[in-house]
């Protein structure tokens, strides 16, 4: 290996170091508490300026760390399309939407950090603006809300609109929930777990993460407001 790949190496092994303590210090303690100098000391970085050199600004920082899960979400997503067809069950589009998320999660296993990561970027006003306008403008996601949309043509477009921002704060908030209970080792109610089945085997060790909303959720039937 020459120079200048073994260079390549190290940046983005340091690179993905600064991703994993960010990761984990934004998720426990909110985006604004945590510095870029805490950042790089956690990732056991000589240099405190290290956030700067690689990413730029702390805001840079947390959209490459965003860019990061959400195209690997996107793959999941891209094959559940291919499996799903041109399938009229509204259910299919709603699997297409909340499992990509889901089965991510579950891949990174316990303790993870990136579901209580996303909540708190979900918290800010400018940032959640712009992380919801940029995976909308991924093919996959685009063609799942479009297909769902279709399969419910009785369905007021503003009451769509407000649905799939339910949908998705369900997502995010439940999603971080679970991840903490795992993490911790409790349920949904910060109660410890009672284990009721023996450990999982060494090749189906993921934890479960629940695939809501179901169909309820976007099918429900509309009713006008009442002033």
């Amino acid at each position: 290996m020459d120079g200048a790949s073994v260079r390549t190496e190290r940046v983005a092994e340091t690179r993905a170091a600064i991703m994993a303590a960010a990761e984990r210090l934004f998720a426990e303690h909110g985006l604004i508490a945590v510095s870029s100098r805490r950042i790089s000391e956690a990732a056991g970085q000589g240099n405190n300026t290290a956030v700067g050199y690689h990413f730029g600004s702390k805001t840079d920082l947390i959209r490459a760390m965003l860019e990061r899960g959400t195209g690997q979400i996107e793959q999941i997503r891209e094959r559940m399309l291919a499996n799903v067809g041109d399938s009229d069950d509204v259910r299919d589009w709603v699997g297409c939407l909340v499992r990509p998320v889901t089965e991510y999660l579950a891949s990174l296993g316990a303790p993870s950090w990136h579901a209580r990561f996303v909540a708190q970027v979900m918290t800010d006003p400018v940032l959640r603006e712009a992380v919801s306008a940029a995976a909308v403008d991924r093919p996959p996601l685009r063609r799942t809300l479009d297909e769902l949309g279709r399969r419910l043509p009785d369905l007021p477009q503003p009451v769509r609109h407000e649905r799939s921002d339910m949908a998705r704060l369900l997502i995010v908030h439940i999603c971080a929930d679970r991840e903490r209970a795992l993490a911790e080792g409790t349920d949904l109610l910060n109660l410890p777990r009672r284990r009721t089945r023996p450990p999982r085997s060494a090749a189906n060790r993921h934890p479960a993460y629940p695939t809501f909303p179901n169909r309820g959720l976007p099918t429900a039937r509309s009713t006008p407001h009442r002033g």
